[in-house]
């Protein structure tokens, strides 16, 4: 599939109070769950070094995720991940990537998703 018609996202998982192992284990958790979806990819990031008292071979940064979606399924993608933070106390979900151009950060509702792109896209069309 051509990497124009697809939106990469990095998922930040992170939750009151835990661990770094438990970090990681709530962001397999999702990772598990994401896969279920009709995801073009989902996979944990990889990060350069591992962190102290692991001996992973393939380093992991914990808690993020990288996801790659294509545009229509972005706001399932955001109820989805927004009810999979509801199960858990405290847990959170930080969408970074780009769409329209431009970078973002996005922390909110699939509606708020939808008027974040809705505006990008305007001011896209506008600079044109």
């Amino acid at each position: 599939m051509d990497n124009q018609q697809t939106l990469t996202l990095n998922l930040d998982v992170s939750a009151a109070d835990v661990s770094a192992e438990d970090l990681d284990s709530l962001a397999r958790e999702l990772l598990n769950e994401l896969r279920d979806l009709d995801l073009e990819s989902a996979e944990l990031v990889r990060g350069d070094v591992a962190p102290d008292g692991t001996k992973a071979v393939d380093p992991v940064t914990i808690g993020s995720i990288a996801v790659v979606v294509l545009p229509g399924l972005l706001p399932k993608l955001v109820e989805f991940i927004q009810a999979w933070a509801l199960r858990g106390q405290g847990r959170t979900v930080k969408f970074k990537g780009k769409i329209g151009g431009q970078i973002i950060q996005f922390e909110g509702s699939s509606d708020d998703l939808q008027k974040l792109i809705a505006a990008l896209s305007q001011s896209k069309t506008q600079s044109i």
